[in-house]
């Protein structure tokens, strides 16, 4: 598994549970969309639509969610993709531009003779340094100099919105309670501030609801942090209702924790097992046999390779049983 990936899945679920509630995604979008777009959305009306159009190689550090809303009268779509990588990309344009053609492509199978909806592409970056490129597909072209308007009719081009964590301030961050928290929390992880005051601010934290505070907590017990450190700053909560909460909260998932490691404690040391009793039987184990070994997470599944490693009469025998 990659040194990554505990960090990747737990922004990619902060994410999606946190923007997959339409109330949440309208707050945001309504407020970072150009002013006379957003005036013109029924944003009542939004509602999330299921699947992905990523290319799987990007999984890793890009998360999005797909919405429509009547526009004006007219159906539109709005395109949110979260960037969690720290480096910046000079070719996400075109990797959007792929992603809504997939959309397009899935509106014309369903209907085949409507007219295509509008998409509205929000980019949301995890950054914690500003990228400095510009949100237009065009800027990826190298056009002819003088020839500019002239081929202008021949290239595709369409603008994005970037939102970057990296230059909103705590406070400047905007939309419904639950969002701005979610937002807070994405760019205190990357700033290393998951304990300062924007990430445990009262006012904030009175209006979320108990599943979105509860999962924030999750992430921040979760993050490379002292979990003392976490309990401390728990305690300096002024109101008791919210201490107590937020002190069940992290006693729970710390419980959790340690029924986790005692789990990942068992696979490790099957997966070891089922390694060694190969190496005993047939004096080795190809490389590509035991990262699959050590890549399962099944228990059940373990001890049954457990009992085939010791039962079977060659690694190929092994490998057929996997």
């Amino acid at each position: 598994m990659p040194d990554d990936e505990p960090l990747h899945q737990a922004n990619d679920k902060l994410f999606k549970q946190g923007f997959s509630e339409p109330e949440t995604a309208a707050g945001f979008l309504a407020a970072y969309l150009p002013g006379d777009i957003a005036a013109a959305v029924d944003w009542p009306r939004l509602q999330l639509r299921p699947g992905t159009f990523i290319d799987s190689r990007f999984r890793r550090h890009e998360s999005d969610l797909l919405f429509s809303a009547p526009l004006a009268g007219r159906e539109a779509m709005f395109y949110f993709l979260f960037e969690h990588q720290t480096e910046e990309d000079p070719a996400i344009a075109l990797r959007l531009l792929r992603y809504m053609v997939r959309i397009w492509e899935e509106c014309l199978q369903s209907r085949p003779k409507d007219p295509l909806p509008v998409i509205l592409p929000v980019v949301l970056a995890q950054n914690s340094r500003a990228w400095k490129l510009q949100p237009a597909f065009s800027e990826l072209l190298e056009v002819p100099a003088g020839l500019e308007q002239t081929l202008r009719p021949f290239i595709p081009d369409f603008l994005f919105r970037l939102v970057q964590l990296a230059q909103i301030p705590f406070e400047a961050i905007r939309g419904t309670p639950a969002g701005i928290m979610v937002l807070r929390v994405m760019k205190a992880e990357r700033d290393g501030a998951l304990l300062s005051q924007a990430v445990w601010d009262e006012t904030m934290l009175r209006q979320l609801p108990a599943e979105i505070f509860e999962m924030l907590l999750r992430f921040i017990v979760n993050a490379d942090i002292d979990t003392k450190a976490v309990e401390r700053r728990v305690e300096t909560l002024q109101e008791p209702e919210l201490r107590n909460s937020a002190m069940s909260y992290a006693q729970k998932l710390r419980h959790e924790g340690r029924q986790e490691g005692r789990q990942e404690g068992r696979l490790t040391s099957l997966r070891e097992n089922v390694v060694e009793a190969l190496e005993v039987r047939f004096s080795g184990v190809p490389d590509g046999l035991r990262e699959t070994i050590m890549a399962i997470a099944d228990e059940t599944r373990l001890r049954a390779l457990l009992r085939a490693a010791i039962q079977c009469t060659s690694l190929e025998a092994f490998s057929e049983a996997l």
